[in-house]
């Protein structure tokens, strides 16, 4: 690594919003998670296992939010998506009959079926039901990094008026992390990429050493960063800011530019979900409300245009690998280039939504790996790493204050505050006030129903502050069950409160709620109160050096 002109640092985030309904087998909202699962997960898993095993050398991060590791490890939700693979065998069976004298959709009903296959041996065996587990192992290996997010999802920058709040997302996360798989995250990826000046201080509290940030969050630090883009501030609590560099975001994301969008890739949209006879897609879509996706599409994009070509995966794999090779020569030009600007080796920040790779992109989890074995050959002209790898090289670093920023549309708050979802704010401002309230009342130690209540409605103050809402809310997607869920988790904590204040708590009341979101087992209350450790400022102190 010393020896590189520069550095790639790739960073997946993964996260899907707590959707658990024991109440029935039946919740369309469900699907996300086991789309996502099946999709990206597991792909993700063992492209990174492959290249382990074949002894490639790659760094990679990722972020798996502490929601989605709950839903992960979650017993009724893993019992669920163990037959949901089931069903999917079931109707790629009859697709196979189905698509037997057509011999263009033939080849592609057998790939759906070896792959639903594969993944149900993997899901069952090979990971025996824990997908976190998985990249537990391959952490192990070295290749992977794993950190976390804020606890919930909920977005930093508008919880400032109760501090405690922002806080409880990151302290509850770090715990979290920590009890799964067995020692603290060593970075955190903010939500939404969103960072006001300060939020760093409960990272550096948290242990952590670095996060990242838009690249307007960086340019506009104070003072200006002196590298750009490419290479890290050190904020005044000790911990490192990397920026999201624009030029490898835009050649994955960009609708008009990005690979993703090529005319030979697979079509997201067009799914036999939404063209077949509903009692024939009995198998998948038997228990749900309407119709969804079911994973079984059979043509690529072709252009902006309603005539869909028919899906040709060998051709589609042989662009993935042009892509592969056409991001991996323009990062080493890149970072070839900014060598010869720069006083280091420049780091590039490529970070990324985990499911576009797979669930969105179906070819990305290829992509990726093409990338990383290519990345691994010395004629690159970079190594990959991870941002605590870069801070284990490159221990002084300069002393600046990132702007506050996001990485959602507007780059500020704009998405999360809007005409369409700012009713709820009102609402979450005040159950954090009431909860951080509640932590200083009921001062340890209580009865443990009382502590059980208490920890409940933190729990609920969490679940409805998650960004994933107020996002679906400005979006128009889903918005329904959005109010919906926000709402319930508002009515649930108000219970909790006014039970706690009245001193009419009931085993029936908090073992109901307790059902129903039962994430983060382990949750402690008293992060509502307890005030920031001083010590806790300087833990990264020995890590990076501000210069």
């Amino acid at each position: 690594m010393t020896q590189s002109k520069g550095y790639l640092c790739i960073v997946l985030h993964a996260h899907l919003p707590y959707v658990r309904h024991p109440e029935g087998d039946g919740a369309l909202e469900e699907m996300w998670l086991y789309e996502a699962i099946t999709e990206t997960y597991i792909p993700l898993y063992l492209m990174l296992r492959r290249l382990a095993d074949a002894g490639i050398r790659h760094r990679i991060t990722i972020s798996l939010s502490p929601t989605l590791v709950a839903m992960l490890r979650d017993r009724l939700l893993m019992d669920r998506y163990a037959r949901h693979l089931d069903g999917l065998i079931e109707l790629a069976d009859k697709e196979i009959e189905r698509t037997s004298s057509h011999p263009g959709l033939s080849p592609v009903a057998h790939m759906y079926r070896d792959m639903f296959v594969n993944t149900r041996r993997v899901f069952r065996e090979e990971l025996g039901g824990d997908v976190p587990g998985g990249f537990a192992c391959l952490q192990r290996r070295g290749g992977l990094e794993l950190i976390t997010c804020g606890a919930t999802h909920g977005y930093l920058p508008l919880m400032q008026v109760c501090p405690q709040a922002a806080r409880a997302q990151i302290l509850v996360a770090r715990d979290e992390h920590e009890r799964v798989f067995g020692s603290p995250p060593k970075g955190m990826w903010l939500p939404e990429c969103g960072y006001y000046p300060g939020a760093d201080e409960f990272l550096a509290e948290a242990g952590a050493g670095y996060f990242f940030v838009e690249s307007h969050g960086l340019l506009n630090s104070c003072p200006a960063p002196i590298r750009s883009l490419y290479a890290p501030v050190v904020c005044p609590s000790g911990v490192a800011a990397f920026a999201r560099d624009l030029e490898s975001s835009q050649q994955v994301w960009s609708a008009d530019h990005g690979y993703p969008g090529d005319p030979v890739y697979r079509e997201f949209y067009w799914d036999i979900g939404f063209e077949l006879d509903r009692d024939y897609l009995s198998p998948v879509l038997g228990h749900l409300p309407s119709r969804a996706h079911t994973g079984f599409k059979y043509h690529r994009i072709t252009g902006k245009t309603e005539h869909k070509e028919v899906y040709c995966p060998s051709a589609a794999a042989q662009r993935a690998q042009v892509h592969a090779a056409n991001f991996v020569f323009n990062r080493g030009k890149q970072i070839e280039h900014l060598s010869g600007l720069m006083d280091r080796p420049p780091i590039v920040v490529a970070p990324y939504d985990a499911e576009l790779f797979g669930h969105w992109w179906f070819e990305g989890p290829a992509f990726l790996e093409h990338v990383l074995t290519l990345a691994a050959s010395p004629d690159s002209g970079f190594v990959t790493v991870t941002a605590s790898d870069y801070l284990e090289l490159h221990r002084t670093n300069q002393s600046a204050t990132p702007s506050t920023s996001s990485w959602g549309y507007g780059g500020y708050s704009e998405v999360w505050l809007s005409q369409e979802n700012d009713w709820i704010y009102r609402h979450l401002h005040s159950m954090a006030w009431r909860m951080s309230e509640l932590a200083e009342r009921f001062s340890p130690p209580q009865p443990a129903l009382v502590e059980r209540a208490l920890a409940q409605a933190a729990r609920e103050l969490m679940l409805a502050q998650s960004s994933d809402w107020a996002f679906i809310i400005k979006t128009g997607t889903c918005t329904e069950y959005a109010t919906q869920r926000t709402a319930t988790h508002i009515h649930r904590f108000d219970s909790l409160y006014q039970a706690l204040v009245t001193g009419n708590v009931t085993n029936e009341l908090v073992s109901g709620l307790e059902e129903v979101d039962n994430l983060f087992p382990h949750l402690d209350y008293r992060v509502y109160s307890d005030i920031i450790n001083p010590e806790a400022l300087s833990a990264t102190a020995d890590l990076i050096t501000p210069a």
